[in-house]
């Protein structure tokens, strides 16, 4: 295709206030982001999520003292909030999945979660065929899953690798080591290039993706992200009091955890990461790589079926003639 170059024009037309009407209309309507959490019980999943968003979004499963057990997640609960910050709205979805691999048999432990998962994509693909279809589908598919790594300081779990990969090719996983102020910062960078390598074996491709459509910077920040990954986190939503100064934190007998401050953990990297720079390329990327390819495999799979009906009617009428019916 010849490439067009720009017309100078004589005058301003004004049609480059587009941008500040798709922003009105944009911000009547709101955003809509779903968001998975996923791993064993007790590792914080509940809290980190709070933190995250600044607000008591869901209730921990984990132990109310010292000497209860955890309590498990047993089956898949999305809940739903609205949040505004700064007049703009974000319907947020946040989905809790069973802990996993805790259980004497663990086989295929990990189908109800990507199950979900392609039950949002099937849903959305039957409201889009619909002939009457809503104006505005509303948007259930999952755009993050936040892959919970236990502090071990020492390898995946076999079972980790398996469904870290399996949700790795139907939604945007990013990992994180859970209550990593139980390692070192030797033992944290450790763990982190171990895991990584682990990766990369297994060919786990974690989000942020490559492509050849973002620019420069993007790239660049995009690989900072993948240097960071896994996230090494610390949630809490619990006030210390550090030098005068109230913060979210842990207090142990050693000290006080900030869990904003860089050098404690990368919780502050992590949250910039998936509200400040990439949460909407994680809505577009989940559209335009996860459900497309979803899209593509239901649509090609119904057309096969088609076909092979419409075959067998034919072959049935052919008998039938040459029966004589």
């Amino acid at each position: 295709m010849t490439e067009v170059q720009p017309t100078p024009l004589n005058q301003y037309v004004g049609f480059d206030s587009i941008t500040r009407q798709i922003e009105t209309k944009l911000l009547k309507r709101g955003f809509q982001f779903n968001v998975m959490v996923v791993g064993q019980t007790g590792l914080g999943k509940s809290t980190l999520i709070n933190t995250l968003f600044a607000s008591h979004l869901i209730d921990s499963k984990g132990r109310v003292d010292a000497f209860e057990q955890p309590r498990s997640t047993t089956e898949i609960h999305p809940v739903s909030h609205l949040i505004i910050e700064n007049g703009v709205k974000l319907r947020l979805n946040i989905v809790d999945s069973p802990g996993y691999g805790e259980q004497i048999n663990n086989e295929n432990c990990w189908d109800p979660i990507i199950k979900y998962i392609k039950d949002q994509h099937s849903a959305y693909l039957r409201k889009e065929l619909t002939a009457m279809r809503e104006r505005y589908i509303t948007d259930t598919r999952i755009h993050c899953c936040l892959f919970f790594i236990n502090p071990t300081g020492h390898t995946l779990r076999p079972i980790d690798v398996t469904v870290m990969k399996k949700l790795a090719d139907v939604v945007n996983v990013v990992p994180v080591i859970a209550k990593s102020d139980s390692l070192t910062l030797e033992e944290r960078a450790q763990f982190k290039a171990r895991i990584r390598d682990e990766m990369e074996y297994h060919d786990i491709h974690a989000y942020p993706f490559d492509s050849d459509e973002f620019e420069e910077g993007e790239r660049e920040l995009n690989e900072r992200m993948r240097d960071l990954i896994p996230f090494a986190v610390v949630g809490s939503e619990r006030n210390v009091v550090i030098d005068g100064k109230t913060v979210r934190g842990r207090k142990n007998r050693y000290g006080v955890i900030n869990v904003e401050n860089e050098n404690h953990c990368e919780f502050n990297q992590l949250r910039t990461f998936l509200t400040r720079t990439h949460l909407q390329d994680l809505i577009e990327t989940t559209a335009l790589k996860h459900y497309e390819a979803f899209r593509s495999r239901q649509l090609l799979a119904l057309k096969e079926s088609s076909a092979k009906q419409q075959q067998a009617q034919q072959q049935q009428q052919m008998q039938q003639q040459a029966n004589g019916v």
